[in-house]
């Protein structure tokens, strides 16, 4: 995985960021602005699908001022939870591993803001902090009424089959520990959004500590959601299915 990153693959951080994208050219710069300016130690990973608006040529500008960013290009639109694997895999391929790994939003559907106090909760003690719609204190803006019936029921059902008493269990916006990605890789296998829910199987069933953080997600402020039908019918039919079957390893990292 190493030989395809761009960038410093000597970066030393205590901290990496899994920022997947599909045309973000107009949000990137200013998204790795915030982020550099919070007081973390980190390193910047953005996962391109070959996005027909320059996003990587944009990332690769900006790593001409932060040694710390580093690209991952892959030749077409893959899906995020294929993205987030990838990424996992780029971060342990490092010859200084991070001690922690957030996935966050692109799109400023995610604020970089919210990031110290995500990443306090894993250095606490929990191996996945998730940054939190539906706890207390957490909050959705710009979503249509049909959006949260979907989102609030896959929740539900969710919740139901895991006997978790998450009330978060799809949000993208998460930190974990290295010591549970390296735990928990050779389980992942999910292509789309329902890497969401694979991963919080993974972590309950290897009995690492799972937190929520409240934040507000914001829909996003440019651009269209990327959620497809089809994604939706791949997630459905992974809570039924999936989730039903015995937790087994695939292939091992």
């Amino acid at each position: 995985m190493s030989c395809n990153l761009e960038g410093n693959l000597e970066v030393n951080s205590k901290m990496g960021i899994i920022l997947p994208t599909y045309c973000e050219a107009q949000n990137i710069e200013k998204l790795v602005a915030e982020i550099e300016a919070l007081p973390l130690n980190t390193s910047i990973l953005v996962i391109d699908d070959s996005s027909p608006d320059g996003t990587a040529d944009a990332v690769r500008q900006l790593q001409t001022k932060h040694t710390n960013l580093l690209l991952l290009v892959r030749p077409q639109k893959s899906g995020l939870g294929s993205a987030i694997t990838d990424g996992f895999r780029s971060f342990l391929s490092l010859r200084t591993v991070p001690e922690f790994v957030v996935t966050m939003d692109a799109d400023y559907s995610h604020n970089p803001a919210d990031l110290p106090r995500l990443v306090s909760s894993v250095v606490d003690g929990c191996d996945l902090a998730i940054g939190s719609r539906y706890c207390k204190g957490g909050k959705i803006e710009g979503w249509p009424l049909a959006r949260k019936v979907i989102s609030r029921g896959a929740n539900a059902i969710a919740r139901g089959i895991l006997g978790l008493k998450l009330h978060d269990c799809t949000s993208g916006f998460r930190c974990y520990s290295t010591r549970l990605v390296k735990k928990t890789i050779r389980y992942l296998h999910s292509q789309t959004y329902d890497i969401q829910i694979e991963t919080v199987k993974q972590a309950h069933s290897q009995g690492f500590k799972i937190k929520e953080v409240p934040i507000l997600f914001v829909n996003r402020k440019s651009g269209k959601s990327k959620l497809t039908l089809v994604e939706i019918e791949n997630y459905l039919s992974y809570i039924f299915k999936t989730l039903l079957m015995p937790t087994k390893p695939e292939n091992a990292f």
